[in-house]
């Protein structure tokens, strides 16, 4: 089944953010173990980590502490995702190499969205927004050149903030 979520291709910590949006309603892409399988396969995971309920109780652990992180109510959480893993530096035949260690695969997915958040944050912070749109629950990370990007998508959330903005003025 493809991915039925409106908005793809972000770093892997705000896809997963992304699993949860709204349309017709909210809307959760990990209620089971079906969705983590669409995930998993979206983002590249699919052949690295299993799609069964251990996997999804982590991974849905590491989007409510990702969320946390940027919403600014706690970094607990992703401390405690982070717990799971690390990355073991060592020294192989074509040189320096950062390997992910993470013991309990059902952790890695998760564990690979948190380590991916701490990427985002080292390198600006700033840039990692919710879309403005009121009724729009979206992340996305802003790359325009002039950092001044307010919508997941121009091409709904921005249009939508445009033409209710237009009509209120014809009122």
């Amino acid at each position: 089944m493809p991915d039925p979520r409106p908005h793809l291709g972000e770093p892997l910590a705000l896809d997963l953010l992304n699993t949860r949006w709204i349309e017709h309603g909210p809307q959760d892409l990990l209620t089971d173990v079906a969705g983590l399988r669409i995930w998993l396969d979206s983002v590249g995971l699919a052949t690295r980590a299993q799609a069964d309920a251990a996997t999804l109780a982590a991974v849905r652990t590491a989007r409510a502490a990702i969320a946390d992180v940027v919403t600014g109510a706690s970094h607990d959480g992703l401390n405690d995702v982070l717990a799971h893993g690390r990355i073991r530096r060592t020294l192989t035949e074509s040189g320096p190499a950062d390997v992910v260690d993470v013991p309990e695969q059902i952790w890695l997915p998760g564990w690979l969205a948190a380590d991916n958040l701490l990427g985002l944050l080292r390198t600006a912070p700033d840039r990692i927004r919710q879309c403005a749109h009121p009724q729009c629950v979206l992340f996305f990370y802003d790359t325009s050149k002039n950092g001044t990007r307010r919508w997941h998508s121009m091409a709904t959330c921005g249009n939508r903030t445009k033409a209710a903005r237009h009509y209120a003025k014809k009122e």
